[in-house]
């Protein structure tokens, strides 16, 4: 029996690859999500004190912001730092370094600083769950390819590749766990039970909607149709959990119904970097690791001009 259990998880090993762009685009797409908040918001925004709570939050934390001094000037210039960290992660450049990097400032995010749309824990989440993915992934960048079908040569990359490989069998376990939660708990509140829910949402003086789209979807949202976006919601988080148990094939469908409500929410509440986020995460739930992405375009110019040059001094790196 296990010789038998043996072969198959061979075989498991060497017919699929873990590491193709399309773990590599979704941990872009996150890093790049967290990079934008982080450039785009002073330290004054993040680091304020709440509930009677100073912030950096330190106590018992590893934060990168607890590195420096509690001080605007020093938690601007880690800010920074931060930032062109992750445009780093953003590139590709080697996942098993800069996959540690990422959670870094993902958990130091989350549990230091003061925000509010969800996408920050969401991240710190996932970006810990890919470390046993990136740590195993030996590719100086996250877009190039590897041959699926060729025998293992050693027991190492036969142990690295069923590490990574399960590792995204969690992660989309957690996944729909986290959709299949979010759904639950809104069907214990009155508001989603009976369709009005994404009226008061629309009222809410922080994340509601913008004057100008409030003015616009008034009527719509005072209306018994309200109830299409509240009940929709629900349905589409119900069936991103029911998704966890069907075939590939389908799996494209339900990503881009998944997209266009989180790009709603995106530009009707203002939730930008939560998209983004969640974008990634879908990406990692949905699209299938052996369908990469083919940027042709991009990979030309980056292959030939950059990263790909026989010779280039920064070859050893």
């Amino acid at each position: 029996m296990f010789e038998t259990l043996n072969i198959k998880i061979y075989k498991w090993a060497n017919d699929n690859v873990p590491w193709t762009n399309v773990y590599g685009l979704a941990r872009s797409i996150m890093a790049l999500s967290t990079a934008l908040t982080l450039a785009l918001n002073d330290s004054s925004i993040f680091f304020r004190p709440g509930a009677g709570q100073e912030t950096p939050y330190c106590n018992g934390t590893y934060s990168i912001f607890c590195t420096v001094p509690n001080n605007h000037i020093y938690l601007n210039l880690i800010r920074w730092i931060c930032v062109i960290l992750l445009l780093v992660v953003v590139s590709g450049w080697r996942p098993r370094l800069t996959g540690i990097i990422h959670w870094w400032i993902s958990y130091s995010l989350q549990v230091s600083a003061m925000t509010i749309d969800g996408g920050e824990q969401v991240s710190a989440v996932f970006t810990l769950l890919l470390l046993p993915i990136t740590l195993t992934d030996s590719r100086k960048w996250h877009w190039e390819s590897i041959k699926t079908g060729t025998d293992l040569i050693n027991k190492k990359d036969l142990y690295f590749r069923v590490i990574a490989l399960t590792t995204f069998v969690f992660i989309r376990i957690q996944i729909a766990i986290l959709y299949f939660n979010s759904a639950t708990a809104k069907l214990a509140d009155q508001d989603w039970l009976n369709g009005t829910a994404v009226y008061y949402y629309a009222q809410d003086p922080m994340l509601g909607f913008p004057p100008l789209l409030h003015t616009l979807f008034n009527d719509f949202l005072s209306s018994p149709l309200v109830v299409i976006p509240t009940w929709g919601t629900l349905i589409i988080q119900l069936l991103l959990f029911a998704f966890l148990f069907s075939p590939k094939s389908y799996r494209k469908y339900m990503f881009i119904i998944a997209i266009l409500m989180h790009e709603i929410f995106a530009v009707m509440f203002g939730l930008i970097s939560f998209s983004m986020i969640m974008l990634g995460i879908l990406i990692l739930y949905l699209r299938p690791l052996e369908k990469q992405f083919h940027f042709s375009l991009g990979k030309r110019f980056y292959i030939s001009h950059l990263f790909m040059k026989r010779g280039d001094a920064g070859k050893s790196l």
